[in-house]
């Protein structure tokens, strides 16, 4: 396995620590008039969602983390598990819940997310930024909330609910962004 040394330090480097792999989302080059030149670094655990604050000092090093980025299609619910197959090598993937979160609001049937394995293991899935979800159930809207910013719940097709406009009806389809589970658009009308 490769190791990095600290000058190959950098924001986007994906290491292992103690037996898990991290992703260094910050990473601070720190020469003091007096002294040695350290690294200050905050790494984001990919198991676990946590930060860390490390400093290294010149010359230290740390591992690669064997971490992959494939693109996966989503292909059904099983359970309480979710199957992915990778779009190149047809490999299947059983995902947990617990890794895979709230990503079910989004996936529909062959929908291509993001997964990173490491060690072979999914770890995190991704769907993609914006996602087009058809409304399956919501309620009328009031005259008038055209032009304020009323919101109401509305049930799309994969089971979740999202606030959408009041001028939202049952058959709209409708742009949700992923990262933040929040309405963006309308697509049809």
């Amino acid at each position: 396995m490769a190791t990095y040394n600290t000058s190959d330090f950098r924001k986007g480097l994906k290491v292992e620590i103690d037996g898990d792999p991290y992703l260094m989302t910050e990473m601070t080059f720190v020469k003091p008039g007096k002294g040695n030149a350290f690294y200050k670094c905050r790494l984001k655990n990919l198991v676990r969602g946590t930060s860390v604050d490390r400093t290294y000092k010149g010359g230290d090093s740390l591992q690669s983390a064997d971490v992959e980025t494939t693109d996966v299609s989503f292909l059904y619910r099983q359970g309480e598990d979710f199957v992915f197959m990778h779009t190149e090598t047809f490999e299947q993937y059983e995902v947990s819940a617990e890794v895979a979160g709230d990503i079910w609001k989004y996936l529909k049937d062959g929908m291509i997310c993001t997964m990173t394995l490491y060690n072979g293991n999914a770890i995190i899935v991704d769907p993609p930024n914006q996602v087009e979800l058809e409304i399956t159930e919501c309620g009328p809207g009031t005259k008038g909330d055209t032009a304020t910013n009323v919101t109401k719940p509305a049930k799309v097709e994969t089971g979740a609910e999202f606030n959408v406009p009041g001028f939202i009806k049952e058959g709209n389809v409708i742009k949700v962004d992923a990262r933040t589970g929040e309405y963006v658009e309308r697509v049809s009308t």
